[in-house]
């Protein structure tokens, strides 16, 4: 068992090929953070203001039921990643958040995004979650080295 995990949501694809392979090419182990309903492309469209994720992300204090969670206890570092929505992480990673416990937990996000960078969308859980101690976050487009991965979380 590595002393690293990668959580991740994934609505589309992209956000879950990357964080296979930053765990497979590092050996870290790795969970999937899975809504209880599953998003349809309609649920995405953010062009929709009567979608689900417009809604969702509209109100800050929405946490998407997810399926189910994991125990983080024996890991140090916890890598969260996740596509930007509205130039920040989706509802749903706050309900993973609040789901365990990361006090102590050295945690890492990596964003998935066509343009939108990471540092809002992790000073945002750092503003939500103060007691926590998030690390410099990391967007990723997929063509990342493994080593730049590993130096980015050893850092």
């Amino acid at each position: 068992m590595s002393n690293v995990l990668v959580t991740y949501f994934s609505a589309s694809g992209v956000t879950k090929s990357i964080a296979e392979k930053i765990a497979s090419e590092n050996g870290y182990d790795i969970f999937e953070i899975v809504p209880q309903e599953i998003y349809t492309p309609e649920d995405l469209d953010w062009t929709n203001k009567q979608s689900r994720s417009t809604i969702e992300m509209n109100d800050k204090s929405f946490r998407p039921p997810i399926a189910g969670t994991t125990d983080v206890s024996v890991y140090d570092t916890v890598i969260i990643g996740f596509p930007v929505w509205w130039y920040t992480a989706p509802t749903i990673i706050n309900t993973f958040i609040e789901s365990v416990d990361l006090s102590g937990k050295t945690i890492k996000a990596f964003c998935t995004s066509g343009g939108s960078g990471i540092d809002k969308c992790v000073s945002d859980l750092a503003n939500a979650y103060p007691e926590l101690d998030f690390a410099k976050g990391l967007r990723l487009t997929g063509s990342e080295s493994a080593d730049k991965i590993r130096q980015w979380v050893d850092e």
